[in-house]
């Protein structure tokens, strides 16, 4: 369990003052300028040696990904901040933007010098109204109180915050479809390569990332890229905020260590499962994106980027979806699937055919409505939309069947034989 002072988002849950006098308070701001003094080589170092992974989904290294913005490419260089937090069951960004924007604006400041940006957009999710108010007003102070824009903290780096609001659309969570939203385009992915580190806003070297990977780089810098690799286990270190939702008896965001056991995490903090841990069903651990996992998974499995991959799934946003036996599992699944359908920004065939096709396919499953053999099909259609579309979407459409498949087959079959006894 973490321990209180290893603790880095001290105001979570927004019992303190979120603005600047209480974020002075809680020691953000502080020194500020002798971490950009350190030099932007040595700020990418320190959070490499920390081993931090992103925490936006796709748990890619955070200071790999800063290495590779150009040092001298001869155009302005741009930090965009992912806030557009849409993914269903995910509301850990949130509590940050509204509960301690202060902590997100020092990492923009440290994150984008380190980058050779002095431009960050922050982009948000249209439908975060109180989130975009308190982070607009926290930007305010920060120039009123010179902790940005001209000669930053006194460092001598000119550094421009801006807030964007997006209109809620779930594909503009995705790296280039946020960076066409934000162009003023339609919110549609880019092809890669080009990758935004050479190509991103308005043609020019970009590093687009999560709120909370931006948010625990100062504190990394302070404490040091050991500290927070010495938390959790080799290549899953750190803390990490969880989304506990569902069939809890209380349901809450925590900031917790990487690699927690997925029951402890339930019942030391959500108060376990409604009509305890035996009545739970499934779990689906990252997001509504990953594959769910059954019972036998969760009574042992950690919360972590590797061991949730070694039982194909993920740990994705850590949103964590907890259904207990009431759960019709099936139309559970099938509710994603419509979700993913109306998303799909249409750009890609199987994304565009696909996601329909397979929702209507879900949707025929509940009743049992379908032949034994359409499930090897519908099965065989996520296989050929995983890894074929542009971006993820295609893939987190995909998955939470197969999920279902893997674990609750004989679910969908029992449907299917109770269909055609009442029909025959």
């Amino acid at each position: 369990m973490l321990k209180q002072e290893d603790k880095i988002f001290k105001n979570l849950y927004g019992f303190d003052d979120w603005k600047l006098k209480g974020a002075l308070k809680r020691g953000i701001w502080s020194n500020t300028k002798d971490l950009i003094k350190l030099g932007s080589d040595k700020i990418v170092d320190e959070i490499k040696k920390s081993q931090l992974r992103g925490r936006g989904g796709a748990g890619f290294p955070a200071g790999l990904k800063w290495s590779f913005m150009p040092k001298d490419s001869g155009k302005e260089h741009y930090l965009v901040v992912n806030a557009d937090e849409s993914e269903p069951g995910t509301c850990k960004d949130r509590e940050i933007l509204r509960n301690d924007p202060h902590l997100l604006l020092e990492g923009c400041l440290v994150a984008g010098f380190a980058m050779h940006a002095h431009t960050c957009y922050i982009y948000i999710r249209g439908e975060y109204y109180s989130e975009s108010s308190n982070l607009q007003k926290a930007i305010d102070e920060a120039y009123e109180n010179k902790l940005i824009g001209k000669n930053a903290c006194g460092s001598g780096w000119d550094f421009d915050i801006f807030l964007h609001r997006g209109a809620g659309a779930y594909i503009c969570g995705e790296e280039t479809a946020l960076l066409e939203s934000l162009e003023g385009k339609k919110g549609q992915p880019r092809l890669k390569p080009p990758f935004p580190a050479g190509a991103g806003l308005y043609g020019c070297p970009t590093t687009v990332t999560n709120v909370e990977t931006i948010a625990v780089s100062p504190t990394i810098l302070r404490r040091g890229g050991d500290w927070f690799a010495g938390l959790g286990s080799a290549n899953n270190t750190g803390t990490k905020i969880f989304s506990i939702s569902g069939h809890v008896n209380n349901p809450c965001n925590v900031e917790e260590e990487m690699g927690i056991p997925l029951k402890e995490l339930i019942e030391k903090h959500a108060g376990g499962v409604i009509g305890g841990w035996d009545n739970l069903l499934a779990i689906i651990p990252g997001g509504a994106s990953v594959p769910l996992l059954p019972k036998s998974i969760c009574d042992t499995v950690k919360m972590d980027f590797d061991s949730l991959k070694e039982v194909k799934s993920g740990l994705g946003t850590a949103a964590v979806i907890v259904m207990n036996k009431s759960t019709d599992i099936v139309e559970a699944i099938a509710r994603l699937s419509h979700f993913y359908k109306h998303e799909s920004c249409g750009q890609c065939t199987p994304c565009r055919e696909g996601t329909g096709w397979m929702y209507r396919m879900m949707e025929k499953m509940i009743h049992g409505d379908v032949l034994n053999q359409d499930i090897d099909k519908l099965l065989d259609v996520t296989k050929q939309i995983e890894g074929h579309t542009i971006c993820a979407l295609g893939d987190a459409a995909a998955w939470p069947i197969q999920g279902l498949f893997r674990h609750f087959r004989p679910e969908i079959e029992k449907r299917i034989e109770e269909r055609n006894r009442r029909v025959a």
